[in-house]
């Protein structure tokens, strides 16, 4: 029982702090909607609910991925976070199509616009209350993104500067960012979709807003999808193995690199490096030199294991020499 509750600790907050809010506005959508029998209350009830049963999936993944190996799974339980977020974004999948066919329907057969102030204004301001809470998911999930991207996070970068940054996130933080980049306008565009109605007397215009929500929790879908399809198959990480090869190449005695490989293990990532050294070097100075590169190579960020193998120089060129400066001590730029 301690293993498990150590495990959870290193899970995905975002993904927790997302799944408490989306259980938090279930329950208040749900009341609302027992006060006004608005059926796209209902449904923003339903969705909010599925939400938070996806993002304790991701929670539950991210955790258990920490796993240390085992003799029948020695390269650990990383890719498990992939998995985990393809069974979410199924759930994803279906939540984007009931939404888009509701808006379709309600645009074909728009129900009457809301005209009882009191009901206008507790549909309001259950939708206003989303809108706080699901932004301030997002800024936590935008802060962590950032933070494992190795940029600045203060003030309202979060917020602006994560989507620039996006694809060096892990899986479930950039999962709960999207979700929760969708909830946050899609809370904004429902309350616009609503006063559109009601002051306007367009009565699709809530069915359009549902379409549009589902249209952008798609492209969620193919995005997340994608990319955690290839981190199950084993996908390498280009940008780190450039950064690898800096601080490899950075000692003089080591002549060439013939092979290097940084591949994405879920929120970790796995180094492989077969170098080239000087003939004349003794066996125990060999060792050293393993030794500092490996250092120096786990002190970047979400390396979890390094294997690195020593060749003597064959004189010919396979790995072109970088032109980039490293910091001897960090072995960062």
């Amino acid at each position: 029982m301690k293993d498990i509750f150590a495990l959870l600790k290193q899970g995905s907050m975002s993904a927790l702090t997302a799944a408490i809010v989306n259980f938090i506005l279930a329950g208040l959508k749900g009341l609302a909607f027992l006060f006004t029998a608005n059926v796209a209350m209902f449904a923003e009830m339903m969705h909010s609910l599925g939400d938070a049963i996806n993002q304790l999936f991701v929670f539950t993944g991210s955790s258990l991925a920490k796993k240390a190996p085992t003799k029948r799974f020695p390269f650990g339980f990383g890719r498990l976070v992939n998995l985990v977020c393809l069974f979410a974004i199924i759930i994803v999948a279906i939540l984007s199509y009931e939404t888009v066919r509701e808006g379709i329907h309600h645009i074909i057969e728009p129900l009457p616009t809301e005209t009882d102030t009191a009901m206008l204004l507790i549909n309001i301001g259950v939708l206003a209350i989303a809108v706080v809470l699901e932004s301030f998911v997002l800024y936590k999930a935008g802060k962590e993104l950032l933070q494992q991207a190795e940029q600045p996070y203060d003030g309202i970068k979060p917020l602006t500067l994560s989507y620039k940054y996006m694809n060096r996130a892990k899986p479930a933080t950039k999962l709960v960012f999207l979700e929760d980049t969708v909830a946050t306008v899609g809370a904004l565009l429902a309350i616009i979709g609503i006063l559109i109605g009601r002051f306007t007397g367009l009565a699709q215009s809530e069915g359009i807003v549902s379409v549009i929500i589902g249209l952008m929790m798609f492209y969620i879908v193919y995005k997340v999808f994608m990319e955690n399809a290839a981190g199950v198959l084993g996908e390498s990480d280009p940008q780190m193995e450039q950064r690898i090869s800096q601080i490899v190449l950075r000692h003089d005695d080591i002549k060439d690199i013939q092979k290097l490989i940084v591949l994405k293990e879920g929120d970790a990532l796995h180094v492989e490096v077969v170098a080239e050294i000087a003939p004349d070097l003794t066996v125990k100075y060999t060792n050293e030199l393993r030794d500092d590169i490996e250092a120096l190579i786990l002190k970047q960020n979400h390396i979890g294991d390094v294997n690195i193998e020593f060749e003597v120089d064959n004189g010919r060129r396979s790995w072109p020499e970088t032109q980039v400066q490293l910091d001897n001590t960090t072995g960062k730029k």
